[in-house]
């Protein structure tokens, strides 16, 4: 076990150990050092029994709902941790497979799962929705320049995300193109 601080990282390798979903605990504190530059360490690959690929994580930690004004289905991340993702997808080839997953710290009344797909760690309540890197990178739209952040639509992250439970024991086989489920006709580029 990587020793860990963030609470919805720990909350993540808590419920992929009670799945007994095997996965790889990736230390972040430092970055890998790749051509001129460096990437972004991901948190976790995952390989669920029996698959033929393996799922390259990247945590995305939220409040559900959260902010002052209670907002929910909050999905931005930074352009970086999306390069960084895409990069390690292609690095390490067709078996390996990008993926966000928003780990939502359930602190009001609705939360994003039905009740029985919520986990409880640390007297804390969270959901975890995964959505593939390749319907991400389809859908988001920046959200400030400044700070490099981009996010999906709402309508557009409901419908394409689901409950991490549905997407680790799917069967995915390596290889082949994923669909963009009606990504719209230009992708934007990551910037």
């Amino acid at each position: 076990m990587t020793i860990r601080t963030n609470p919805y990282e720990v909350a993540l390798e808590a419920f992929l150990r009670a799945e007994k979903i095997p996965y790889i605990a990736v230390d972040e504190r430092r970055r890998s050092l790749y051509g001129a530059g460096s990437l972004k360490n991901l948190d976790f690959i995952a390989t669920p029994s029996g698959a033929e690929m393996s799922w390259l994580i990247d945590v995305k930690g939220r409040k559900f709902p959260s902010g002052r004004k209670n907002r929910y289905w909050k999905n931005w991340t930074t352009t970086d941790d999306l390069q960084s993702l895409s990069q390690w997808q292609q690095l390490l080839g067709p078996q390996f497979r990008g993926m966000l997953v928003f780990v939502y710290d359930v602190v009001g009344d609705l939360a994003p799962v039905p009740e029985r797909l919520l986990f409880e760690h640390n007297e804390r309540i969270y959901a975890f929705i995964s959505i593939r890197l390749d319907l991400y990178l389809a859908w988001a739209r920046k959200i400030s320049p400044r700070w490099k952040t981009m996010s999906m639509p709402t309508k557009a992250f409901r419908q394409l995300a689901e409950p991490l439970q549905v997407t680790l024991h799917t069967p995915i086989v390596s290889g082949g193109d994923f669909d963009l489920r009606g990504a719209p006709q230009e992708t934007p580029a990551i910037v």
